[in-house]
């Protein structure tokens, strides 16, 4: 069944087993996830395009350290209370990742407090979670985009450092 089906991320030494969202509540928060997906969207498109200059080999050398400006201008656009409050229902709110810290054997539910613990000075590894957790539940986001934006923005998205394995866990 899709909804038990797992995936795998390795962030920082933490490996994250991501869930995906049951149907109803996936609709629920698709809303809020793309009114943050949109202003990061249209802030890294001017970017990809600089970067591969419409050459589509040049995304393959694309470096995610260049995009990381625009990301940034691209949260401002975006109130923090919306911020805070996608990125709890991605991780935390509906128990669909579980972490298993590094140096332990046992993974346990993603809560706040862990999330802090784990997170707390790495903002950006908490945005590296949020974003996989997008990937597994609304992966047309990513297809529209290539679709719409050609091979450039897609290679700048594959070039986002997130794990040693992409496959799902059956």
């Amino acid at each position: 069944m899709k909804q038990h089906e797992v995936t795998q991320k390795t962030i920082s030494g933490n490996r994250f087993y991501i869930r995906p969202f049951p149907a109803f509540k996936c609709a629920y928060i698709s809303g809020e996830v793309f009114a943050v997906i949109s202003p990061l969207a249209a802030s890294l498109l001017p970017v990809a395009a600089e970067a591969f200059g419409g050459n589509e080999a040049n995304a393959l050398d694309a470096d995610i350290a260049t995009a990381m400006p625009a990301l940034a201008g691209g949260l401002s656009a975006v109130s923090g209370d919306k911020v805070e409050g996608i990125l709890r229902k991605l991780l935390v709110q509906y128990r669909n990742v579980s972490v298993e810290l590094d140096g332990e054997s046992e993974a346990v539910i993603l809560t706040e407090d862990i999330a802090n613990e784990v997170f707390c000075g790495d903002l950006q590894d908490m945005l590296l979670l949020a974003f996989e957790v997008i990937k597994v539940n609304f992966p047309v986001i990513f297809k529209k985009l290539g679709d719409q934006f050609g091979k450039a923005f897609g290679g700048l998205l594959k070039k986002i450092p997130t794990s040693e394995s992409t496959e799902p866990l059956t």
